[in-house]
């Protein structure tokens, strides 16, 4: 099983290395990634050496989306959520824009954080239409509260690589059931799943060996595609659609 999963990682990595773009602008290098936001547009960010160290940002391209699509981040639950958010992945705020310094040694991992924060952020405060009363993840947050479903939130893991993963929610183990790590994925496509992937795949051998993981799908305006709950039936991951939540209901609970 490592063996076969040792693959699927390093194919992973490849795929990554060979989609990714470089391109000089100035005193700045702009690097596109195959990472996809919810406009299945490529994730762009900037990166600029300064006093020995490298400045990495998104050029206040996630916040400023989000503000120029209805979606304001006035509420104190938004900011408390994005604040939880960036920290999470080690990620600074200024002004508009989302920022990591890094050092040569630990480029690839701030390059990673700095990419996991912009996904998180967008996709935790993507609002399905200008007029939605809440966000997917309260609503995850209440629903499972309703039903009495114990929970961490917002628990981040290292993985084999070394890189850090956040999941949104971790129920602890108990007599009747294991550890379950849940994703609430408000956009279900493949850049999505291969995200949750390989976070899956990365930490699973940190957790527990009985551990679980689901991804909850929002499909309340949109249809999920038979390849994306494949893509996580393939590597062991629970799909869920919102619609048919109640499925799993006493699983999460128990």
């Amino acid at each position: 099983m490592i063996t076969e999963i040792q693959k699927m990682m390093d194919g992973y990595v490849s795929w990554l290395r060979e989609k990714t773009s470089l391109r000089e602008i100035g005193e700045w290098v702009e690097i596109t990634t195959p990472m996809l936001d919810r406009h299945n547009d490529h994730l762009q960010i900037y990166v600029q050496r300064e006093n020995g160290h490298y400045i990495l940002t998104d050029d206040g391209y996630t916040l400023q989306d989000l503000e120029q699509s209805g979606c304001k981040l006035d509420s104190p639950k938004r900011q408390e959520l994005l604040r939880v958010t960036l920290n999470g992945f080690g990620v600074q705020q200024r002004d508009a824009s989302l920022e990591v310094r890094a050092t040569e040694e630990n480029f690839p991992l701030k390059k990673h954080s700095l990419l996991q924060a912009m996904l998180g952020v967008n996709d935790l405060f993507y609002l399905a239409t200008p007029h939605t009363a809440s966000l997917f993840y309260e609503d995850v947050v209440s629903w499972m509260t309703a039903n009495e479903v114990r929970f961490v939130e917002q628990a981040k893991f290292t993985g084999k690589t070394g890189y850090d993963h956040m999941f949104e929610f971790v129920i602890p183990r108990s007599r009747k059931n294991p550890e379950r790590i849940v994703k609430p994925i408000n956009r279900p496509d493949k850049g999505s799943a291969m995200d949750m992937v390989f976070a899956w795949l990365d930490t699973r051998e940190t957790r527990p060996p009985e551990a679980r993981a689901y991804a909850l799908l929002n499909d309340t305006e949109q249809t999920v595609k038979p390849d994306v709950t494949d893509a996580f039936l393939s590597y062991d991951v629970k799909p869920v659609r919102w619609s048919e939540r109640e499925s799993v209901r006493e699983e999460l609970a128990a």
